[in-house]
């Protein structure tokens, strides 16, 4: 249910700070004037907004970001925790309005703008694609109070400069435990499983396994980065891209994940996400699995050299077609799981319920990503010898006697 609730639950009308109503009000005194035509404005303080700024404060650590949606296609949720969701909707959906009369693009910049001064910056110290993102109302202020936070840490000033991890560490503060997660427990799960299906057959097939586990190794690191929820800050394509160019370019990064105010995403660009990201991680699985069958074959041809009894107990493992399995696997499969985990599990069902006890959040984080890597082992033993690429040992004896 709460899958289809992503795709399906109609638009909600954003709940809204009446202090943030005064204010845009204050903004957009020139369309209301027809209505108070001796309605005059103040003059100018020598320190903008001070009184507001006094009363709506982003940086306050006590209180937790909310960034309300607006949109019919991010499944209706409001008063989300921050600010998990990706704008770059396709435009003709984000004309949205509220009962003022302001389109929701206004409220985010001036959100936005606000930010901006009480930190005592301008637009033109923030990275090129962000203040973009800012000038257009296509991010709240708390995405750009988040920015501020992370530029705190002199590592994730640094990571911030590649656009990817910026777009992730903005939508997500877990972002990098999450991928710490992933592969430091990958490892360990994958060998697991593996043993678990191989059982009293595990050493004698040690040579699959540890090509399995190099596969996963390589990969987990993808299937964090891939399908995570991103702040989407990319610029519009040329106007001569072509239409599926175009489509693609405003699909989000992951499928169910909540889009900020003043965006929104159509059923058709939610299964665009999916087939995009199952195209990436069929590459990504196929040259993950190119690289640990060949490293297999490689110390299987070292311990035949060695011990030459064991030619015949031990055959190479296919390359070609265990890789092009692979490539299948992840973009079906892991495809799927890590798109549904971070999209529903984490960002819809555990960010709203734990969002102000973090270590309680990243302990159950840490505990449902643990149980999809060992199932994600699990299926994939299953699919291998399923399509005939690993066979158990006992198999390929009665084959050979």
């Amino acid at each position: 249910m709460a899958i289809a609730a992503c795709f399906f639950t109609a638009s909600l009308t954003n709940s809204t700070n009446p202090k943030l109503i005064n204010l845009h009000r204050s903004f957009h005194l020139s369309s209301s004037r027809h209505l108070h035509p001796r309605l005059s404005l103040p003059s100018p303080s020598p320190s903008p907004c001070p009184a507001y700024l006094g009363h709506h404060r982003y940086n306050d650590h006590r209180l937790p970001l909310f960034i309300p949606s607006s949109s019919g296609g991010d499944g209706g949720i409001h008063n989300h925790p921050p600010p998990n969701g990706g704008g770059g909707g396709d435009s003709s959906d984000n004309n949205n309005h509220d009962g003022d009369g302001g389109s929701a693009e206004d409220k985010n910049r001036e959100e936005a703008m606000m930010v901006l001064v009480e930190a005592k910056r301008s637009v033109e110290s923030l990275p090129q694609d962000l203040a973009a993102a800012i000038r257009a109302g296509r991010i709240p202020g708390a995405v750009v109070s988040r920015f501020f936070e992370l530029e705190n840490s002199r590592f994730l000033r640094w990571l911030m400069q590649f656009d990817g991890f910026r777009e992730r560490l903005l939508a997500d503060d877990l972002f990098l435990a999450k991928v710490g997660m992933e592969c430091g427990v990958g490892m360990f799960t994958k060998t697991a499983a593996e043993y678990e299906r191989r059982r009293e057959n595990f050493f004698n097939e040690l040579e699959v396994v540890f090509a399995d586990v190099v596969m996963a190794i390589i990969a987990d690191f993808m299937l964090v980065f891939l399908p995570a929820p991103t702040v989407s800050l990319r610029s519009p394509l040329a106007g001569n891209a072509g239409p599926i160019a175009k489509f693609f370019h405003n699909c989000p990064d992951n499928a169910f994940q909540v889009a900020l105010a003043g965006t929104s995403y159509s059923l058709l660009q939610r299964l665009g996400a999916i087939a995009r990201n199952g195209a990436k991680l069929f590459v990504v699985g196929t040259t993950s699995s190119l690289v640990g069958t060949a490293v297999t074959n490689a110390l299987i041809n070292a311990r035949k050299a060695v011990d030459k009894s064991s030619a015949g107990e031990v055959e190479n493992v296919p390359i070609l077609s265990t890789s092009v399995a692979y490539g299948v696997y992840m973009a079906v499969s892991s495809n799927l799981r890590y798109q549904i985990l971070a999209g529903v599990v984490e960002q819809r069902i555990l960010e709203p319920m734990l969002h102000q006890h973090k270590l309680m959040l990243g302990a159950l984080c840490f505990a449902v990503r643990t149980g999809n890597t060992f199932l994600g082992s699990l299926l994939w033993v299953d699919y291998a010898r399923l399509i005939g690429i690993q066979k158990a040992n006992e198999e390929h004896k009665e084959l050979t006697d």
